[in-house]
């Protein structure tokens, strides 16, 4: 099945590319409300888990709450505030940098990637991810070495909690960018999913997951970026960005979408997703720039990002 045109660029007036992809919204009972594209096939939604994995740390005995939560399930932009706190994360736990399997790399955000001598794992993205990872780790019991591995005990309680939330097995598992498990499942999964974390009962894994990473956006992301933009707009808002082109959000009421882009360019995502919001009702009036970011050309607009995408 062709995939849908979701987003166009239009450069000079003329339409130079699209981009294709899938794209569902789910009710706050986890049933489909729309769907476009291929939304029941199993797809790898990258960092988009990551608030998944956070809750499933949770039930594993992980004690974080806050920003050290939103940073565990974020994916941050190497800046000075991020590095500092996963390294006062791997401190608390008796740990280090060393103790880190994800590959060294440099930071996201521009004036620390400048400010950098090296790249180091403390400022890849999914740092805070493997610190929490490792404390959960020493809070139950469980050994340090390996911890990266599908087998470790680690991992299977992870997946258990992947698979509670999105109501469906995972279809394969392989391996991400950083080095943890990459977990296969549908677009309809992961959007039920982001709609059971901002409903879950007080006091729930769930629940601290979806308030943490609300409360501190800037952990989830850093300065400029998509998550921390889109959160930091609409009241109440639960958002992580995904690689290859991934995003999954959900509202206070329960109401969840995610969507993937074909080819994996992640530049329709927020425009896609600011048209998708206001669908739903949700103010965006601060979202201007996320709505319509311009296309360059020596420096300066010369055409658009435009939704085609269409509301139900």
């Amino acid at each position: 099945m062709t995939e849908p045109v979701l987003v166009e660029v239009e450069r000079s007036g003329l339409v130079e590319s699209v981009h294709r992809g899938s794209l569902v919204i789910t009710a706050p009972d986890g049933s489909v409300t729309h769907a476009v594209g291929d939304a029941s096939s199993p797809v790898f939604p990258r960092s988009s888990t990551k608030p998944l994995q956070g809750a499933g740390m949770l039930r594993a005995g992980l004690g974080y709450d806050g920003a050290d939560l939103a940073l565990a399930c974020g994916s941050h932009s190497g800046e000075p505030g991020h590095v500092e706190r996963v390294a006062a994360m791997l401190a608390a736990a008796g740990l280090d940098e060393s103790a880190l399997t994800c590959p060294a790399a440099y930071p996201l955000n521009e004036t620390s990637l400048h400010a950098a001598a090296e790249p180091l794992r403390v400022t890849m993205n999914c740092s805070g991810k493997h610190a929490a990872m490792l404390a959960t780790c020493v809070a139950a019991g469980w050994p340090t070495e390996g911890y990266e591995q599908p087998d470790h005990p680690l991992q299977k309680a992870i997946a258990e909690t992947v698979v509670d939330l999105t109501g469906e097995p995972i279809a394969t598992t392989g391996v991400d960018g950083c080095g943890a498990p990459l977990f296969a499942y549908s677009l309809t999964g992961l959007a039920r999913a982001f709609g059971r974390l901002v409903q879950a009962e007080t006091g729930s894994a769930e629940l601290r997951v979806a308030d943490a990473m609300r409360a501190h956006p800037w952990l989830v992301a850093g300065t400029d970026r998509e998550d921390t933009v889109l959160m930091g707009a609409v009241p109440g808002l639960l958002s992580k960005i995904g690689a290859e082109g991934v995003l999954a959000f959900a509202l206070a009421d329960g109401t969840a979408v995610a969507l993937k882009m074909s080819d994996g360019a992640k530049r329709g995502c927020a425009p896609l997703a600011v048209a998708v919001l206001a669908h739903l009702g949700a103010d965006v009036a601060d979202l201007d720039e996320l709505a319509r970011p311009p296309v360059l050309g020596g420096g300066r607009p010369v055409g658009h990002l435009r939704v085609s995408w269409s509301a139900p």
